[in-house]
């Protein structure tokens, strides 16, 4: 069975301009005010223990009424908990970030929830496991591994994206701040098709700065 869920698409891979995913958005004001900037995801946390669980503070309609795709980031929920609240808050699909197997990717997938699974990388990466993942993933996010199952503010060793060569599209996370614009702009990795940034650009847990993020944009964009 497809879930109808009305939101705006999951956008697919550029090849002019890299997609931004701005992720850990909480409060509203704060929240229309980064929608209004040239971002293509936001992406809202759905995990209780996070500080910044976006239930505390936004609602259903809000989210509904955005015009960007919106992403619901789950940490070892299962898959009815997380189609509910997809359903509910409007959600264009949804992120799992903990220990999630490649069968609960697929049901969600099965279910009409484009998913995006977020890989933690070490000081290796093991493709072959990631292969499982690949036919019911819309993108990876590659994330730095830590004691946080939600990131941990830090960069990993992108050269191991060298020897990527699965199909599917991914956005590289894990402590992306305003400092590495240049070097983001010029970076050419098999299968990347964008950037994810959270915490290097708040003011405080959930509270994004507008104006760093439109800085790093034009940046990005050039």
């Amino acid at each position: 069975m497809t879930s109808a869920i009305s939101a705006p698409a999951l956008p697919s891979p550029r090849p002019d301009r890299p997609l931004l995913k701005v992720c850990g958005l909480k409060y509203p004001a704060n929240v229309a005010a980064v929608a209004a900037l040239p971002v293509d995801i936001l992406g809202f946390i759905f995990a209780p223990k996070s500080p910044r669980y976006a239930p505390l503070a936004l609602d259903a309609a809000q989210l509904r009424m955005l015009p960007v795709a919106k992403v619901g980031v789950f940490v070892d929920e299962t898959p009815a908990v997380i189609r509910r609240t997809a359903l509910h808050f409007g959600l264009t699909a949804v992120q799992l970030h903990g220990q999630e197997s490649a069968a609960d990717c697929a049901a969600l997938a099965e279910a009409g929830l484009p998913v995006l699974k977020a890989i933690a990388v070490g000081e290796q990466l093991d493709l072959a496991r990631l292969a499982a993942y690949a036919p019911f993933c819309s993108y990876f996010i590659f994330d730095t591994a830590g004691p946080a199952a939600g990131g941990n503010g830090t960069a990993f060793n992108w050269e191991l994206l060298r020897a990527y060569d699965l199909p599917t599209p991914y956005l590289l996370a894990g402590g992306l701040g305003p400092d590495h614009a240049a070097v983001l702009r010029e970076l050419r990795l098999p299968g990347l098709a964008g950037f994810d940034v959270n915490s290097r650009f708040e003011q405080g847990p959930g509270l994004k700065d507008v104006a760093r993020l439109r800085h790093f944009i034009d940046e990005l964009r050039g």
